[in-house]
């Protein structure tokens, strides 16, 4: 671990802050807070998915992290990890451990994870636990360090002061995640402590080495973390049930406009809900709510109410007071269990789509009578469901499938997997989908892609050289007249019938069997290939012109084409989203490949899929599978076959990319595919 330079930070901090007069103890205090949580930061690397474009788009990213349990637990951001598919965190000293998600909160925009650490080297150092402070207790002035690993890079440590204990985004609402606006709940620590992207999710540290906060964002120049309070709360929870448990009544609230008046202002109330049927109204005002006195005159009086409000347990009735119309109210209402604003996504590759089910509030925001059907989230725009007509669209809702009722994305699924299976080619299905008030039936091809199976060309007669026209300006610079028509041999390729018969780059073709090679303007490139073409496979045919100067005259045999890199085969390997094919005569020449060279060219690799996050690019040259030496399109689809049915955590892939080789690691996510 590399101490030094981050001591040397602080200590440089510290005399910039406090001047050169200062006494040394004062600034010698300031590394306290980095040898006690220091060690417990760590570096945060996932591989998340999102649904975007009819797929499940796969992206790394990386953040901060603070070990607080001895069994490994590890507070972070939602926006972090709350998605994550794959966890790797690296430790202070250099060592990785992979991590599991318990759970993620994105209201608080926290999440907690556990460090598996029974996979440590029995030779690891223990870990280093930083402990929770009290943020109440927080003031501002107070002296604070921001510790993390911005932009993925090691940990650091910035110092700063606390400017603001109750920050909030000016535009309530604006910082939304998941569909849940976060600063319902959080008023931020604001502080100068330097911060970058990466810092999410690292600890906030007092000078008594204690966690005041989480780092969440950065608003200009100012960092907001979420108090360590709120922090530890949800962590607790996370970690006994993996989710964290809110109620709902159905009340908008908002701060009151009249600034001199006691309570919150109701600013709406959704329709059948518990505060709907306990008879709220907007224009009440709550002064009491289960007991306890509640007041907002501006919104960063909210979410301590909000945090009231939520953190009820469902199911319990209490009382609500307050005023209408001047009149004293009390209001009997039972609190329902929350549910998430919007389901997971969940992808369907034969459809071209991304789906998800209806929540309560989601089907509320839809105005439907209930919460059956699959949502539609996304569309591959060149899949089945955008190229039907009508094609489907995002919010459309799929109720039937052929004489199927749908009432959730898993019956979707199924009857999607028994429409498909052993099918080879797609099967157009009758499908009815609702779109606002409309009833709409489509037909949707679904199933796997047909094979594009491009049949082989009649063999085609073949010299192997390339060609530019001798244009009049052209024969006028190498003294020719400028009537002379024919071609220029640029390129001679290598053990073709060209190179055999002698001909060389910068020889001058004029005819061919005594025909004239009618081509003086550069859209004539076409013309010496066309003549060519007329001929048997193994014609012989005389080529006159000149070189250097002197008549050329050359008797050539042709020989049959090679297959062009459209005639060869090639696979679409469907979970790692990459397409090869076999290696084409040009190929080779292009990139100066032996002819024993084997491999297959990697044709496609489709953005954020799994081959793509792990570096594969389209035009390398895929060598190895797991150590295994690729050459046949058959021999690859064979292997991947057999991977995909034994899931490995790993796969390696050889592979050559330009003049250099390098090894990828692809770790796909099975319980996900």
């Amino acid at each position: 671990m590399n101490k030094f330079p981050i001591l040397f930070f602080i200590l440089s901090s510290a005399v910039l802050a406090y001047g050169k007069n200062q006494k040394s103890d004062s600034s010698l205090s300031l590394t306290s807070p980095v040898h006690s949580v220091y060690p417990a930061i760590v570096r945060i690397a996932v591989v998340s998915e999102k649904g975007s474009g009819g797929r499940m788009m796969k992206s790394r990213a990386t953040g901060s992290g603070v070990i607080i349990d001895e069994s490994g637990l590890v507070v972070t951001n939602h926006h972090v990890a709350g998605k994550a598919t794959r966890i790797n965190c690296r430790l202070h000293d250099g060592e990785e451990v992979m991590a599991d998600l318990l759970g993620a909160d994105p209201m608080t925009d926290l999440a907690l994870l556990r460090l598996r650490i029974g996979e440590r080297s029995p030779k690891a150092l223990p870990l280093t636990v930083a402990k929770f402070g009290n943020s109440d207790q927080v003031r501002v002035g107070d002296i604070c360090f921001a510790m993390g690993s911005p932009a993925g890079l090691s940990q650091s440590v910035t110092r700063g002061i606390i400017s603001n204990v109750a920050m909030m985004s000016p535009n309530l609402g604006s910082f939304r995640l998941d569909g849940e606006s976060v600063g319902e709940l959080v008023r931020w620590l604001g502080h100068d402590a330097v911060i970058f992207p990466g810092n999410s999710g690292g600890p906030l540290v007092n000078e008594r080495g204690e966690i005041i906060g989480i780092n969440e964002v950065g608003i200009g120049s100012l960092g907001g973390a979420i108090p360590a309070n709120l922090a530890q709360s949800v962590a607790i929870e996370l970690e006994e049930s993996g989710y964290i448990s809110r109620c709902w009544t159905g009340l908008e609230c908002q701060p009151m406009l009249d600034s001199k008046r006691r309570g919150i202002l109701v600013g709406g109330v959704i329709e059948d809900s518990p505060a709907a049927r306990a008879g709220f109204a907007p224009g009440d005002i709550i002064t009491r709510y289960d007991g306890q006195p509640v007041h907002a005159s501006i919104p960063e009086d909210l979410p301590p109410f909000n945090q009231l409000a939520y953190g009820m347990i469902p199911g319990k009735s209490f009382k609500v007071v307050g005023i209408r119309d001047g009149k004293k109210m009390v209001w009997s209402t039972t609190s329902a269990p929350r549910e998430p604003a919007f389901a997971k996504e969940k992808e369907l590759k034969t459809w071209g789509l991304t789906v998800r089910d209806f929540t309560l509030m989601s089907s509320l925001e839809a105005r439907r009578s209930d919460k059956e059907g699959a949502q539609v989230h996304s569309v591959n725009r060149g899949g089945p469901s955008a190229s039907a007509k009508p094609r489907l669209y995002p919010g459309d809702v799929i109720v039937k499938v052929g004489n199927r009722r749908i009432r959730s994305v898993k019956d979707l699924l199924r009857v999607t997997h028994e429409i498909t299976r052993g099918k080879s080619e797609p099967i157009p299905t009758l499908i009815t989908l609702e779109r606002d008030l409309a009833h709409l039936l489509t037909v949707v091809s679904i199933g796997p892609e047909a094979e594009e199976n491009q049949p082989l060309q009649a063999w085609k007669p073949w010299l192997g050289i390339s060609t530019q026209v001798l244009t009049k300006d052209l024969s006028q610079a190498l003294e020719l007249p400028r009537t002379t028509k024919g071609i220029r041999i640029i390129q001679v390729f290598p053990e073709t019938p060209a190179e055999k018969a002698g001909l060389q780059a910068g020889d001058l073709l004029f005819r061919i069997d005594g025909q004239i090679i009618m081509a003086y303007r550069t859209e004539d490139i076409e013309v010496f290939g066309n003549m060519v073409k007329e001929y048997k496979t193994d014609a012989t045919i005389r080529l006159t012109g000149f070189r250097s100067g002197s008549p050329l005259d050359l008797n050539v045999t042709l020989d049959k084409r090679p297959p062009p890199a459209n005639e060869l085969p090639k696979y679409e390997e469907e979970t790692f989203e990459f397409t090869v094919r076999e290696l084409s005569f040009s190929d080779r020449v292009l990139a100066r490949l032996e002819k024993e060279q084997s491999g297959l060219l990697v044709d496609n690799v489709e953005s954020a899929g799994w081959a793509a996050l792990a570096g594969l690019m389209q035009g390398d040259l895929l060598l190895e599978i797991e150590g295994i030496a690729i050459n046949r399109v058959n021999e690859f689809e064979k292997q991947m076959n057999d991977i995909t049915r034994e899931k490995p955590k790993q796969i390696v892939f050889f592979v050559r990319r330009g003049i250099h080789t390098l090894f990828l690691e692809l770790e796909p996510d099975w319980d996900n595919e």
